[in-house]
């Protein structure tokens, strides 16, 4: 504190007297403390880093000085301000990317999930829409468009394609077909016919219990007809 006209000998360092542009705008600090020649600017550090004190400087000075290290300490201040703004502001919006990315893969699952149920409805829904063997009157005999017209009817529309592909190598539509040396027997040759039994005792007459037996076993052996077309394409039967 000043106390008349004797100033505390505080050093000139407290109030950050460290730029060489403060130094020479009080008319270089350590010339009029010591009556020498001013320091060059590049040599503030070294001057700041010295002992000259405040009560060195004239009076009429002391204002110009102590204002220049406020001013320095207050521009350090504000970039170190700038830095942590830019730091933060980096980082909310790395963080806000990230949950956005975190949303979108919530919602392609979502997506995807419910695209797979409504596959799944729509294949539930088509196989209710099918047609039991019972609901077909029992004919003395069948052509092949009767029959193919049955299979149309108790098929799932999304499978009918693939069971038709494996009727066609099997007994071209023929509810009779029988092969004497194996034994297989009708449209889906299942082998021994007896088999078909399961689905019904006129398996041997009826095109619609053949269908019913085949579809059966396409579905719990292979999962479908498709996946039992796609069995008999790499082996030649299924």
């Amino acid at each position: 504190m000043l106390e008349g006209n004797r100033v505390s000998r505080i050093s000139v360092r407290g109030f950050a007297v460290a730029s060489a542009t403060a130094v020479t705008a009080v008319g270089s600090v350590v010339g009029v403390a010591s009556g020498s020649t001013a320091a060059p600017n590049n040599d503030a550090e070294a001057t700041a880093a010295g002992t000259t004190l405040l009560a060195d400087i004239p009076a009429g000075q002391q204002a110009q000085v102590q204002t220049a290290s406020l001013t320095q300490q207050a521009q350090t201040m504000a970039i170190a301000a700038d830095a942590t703004a830019k730091k933060d502001a980096e980082e909310a919006a790395r963080k806000a990317a990230a949950e956005t990315a975190i949303a979108k893969k919530k919602e392609a699952e979502k997506a995807e999930q419910e695209a797979k149920e409504r596959e799944e409805a729509e294949k539930a829904a088509s196989r209710s829409a099918a047609r039991d063997a019972s609901s077909f009157a029992v004919q003395a005999s069948y052509s092949v468009a009767d029959v193919q017209a049955i299979a149309r009817q108790m098929v799932p529309a999304d499978q009918f394609q693939c069971f038709s592909n494996i009727v066609d190598h099997e007994s071209s539509w023929n509810y009779q077909a029988s092969n004497p040396s194996s034994g297989a027997y009708g449209l889906v040759q299942a082998l021994p016919g007896s088999k078909m039994a399961s689905a019904g005792a006129d398996w041997q007459t009826n095109p619609a219990t053949q269908i019913k037996w085949g579809l059966n076993y396409m579905d719990s052996r292979y999962g479908s007809p498709c996946g039992a077309w796609e069995f008999w394409q790499a082996n030649n039967w299924y």
